[in-house]
């Protein structure tokens, strides 16, 4: 039993240090947006940056995906992932600049 407990303690503690830099990360990219710390192109690229970091901090903290040798299974669903995201952005850019040509 001590062994499943100190499982279960390890694994909050993973979620809760994912937590932590999820939050940190997201006020990170807020305050550069909102305190003006670099020119537009730098702080898109900035808040860009800390986007891929969150990114990389949700798989290995939420969804236990290290950068160890992975599975294939795990490696599909990174795949998966990114054309899901791929599409729901070029999906809403279409939409974007559809409606921006139809407005001028």
């Amino acid at each position: 039993m001590t062994s499943s407990k100190a499982d279960a303690a390890r694994e909050v503690r993973s979620y809760a240090i994912g937590y932590l830099l999820a939050l940190l990360l997201t006020g990170f990219a807020f305050g550069a947006v909102y305190w003006r710390v670099a020119s537009a192109t730098t702080t898109f690229g900035i808040v860009l940056g800390l986007g891929l970091v969150q990114m990389v901090v949700h798989f290995r903290f939420f969804l236990h995906i290290t950068l160890g040798k992975s599975s294939r299974a795990d490696l599909q669903l990174i795949l998966f992932s990114t054309l899901i995201i791929a599409l729901m952005v070029s999906g809403t850019l279409v939409i974007l600049f559809n409606l921006h040509h139809r407005m001028m």
